[in-house]
C-alpha cells in the first residue's frame, strides 16, 4: 500500500490534466461546429455561398471599365 500511496501524486496530475485537456477539445469542437452552423444559416439567409461571390455582380463594379 506505500508503495502505491507514493504514486497518488501521478494519479491526480493524470486525472485532472485529463479531464482539463477533455473539457478544452469540447470547447474546441462545439465552438467550431457553432460557427459552422451560423456561416451556413448566413449562407441561407443571403442565398449564395460566401466563399464563391466576388460581393457584387460581374461587370457592375467600378473597376471594370479600366
Amino acid at each position: 500500500m506505500e508503495r502505491m500511496a507514493q504514486n497518488f501524486g501521478w494519479i491526480e496530475i493524470l486525472f485532472t490534466a485529463t479531464v482539463a485537456l477533455g473539457f478544452g477539445f469540447y470547447q474546441l469542437w462545439s465552438v467550431s461546429r457553432e460557427i459552422a452552423r451560423d456561416k451556413a444559416a448566413k449562407e441561407r439567409e443571403e442565398g449564395t455561398p460566401e466563399s464563391d461571390s466576388p460581393g457584387h455582380p460581374v461587370g457592375e463594379h467600378e473597376l471594370d471599365d479600366r
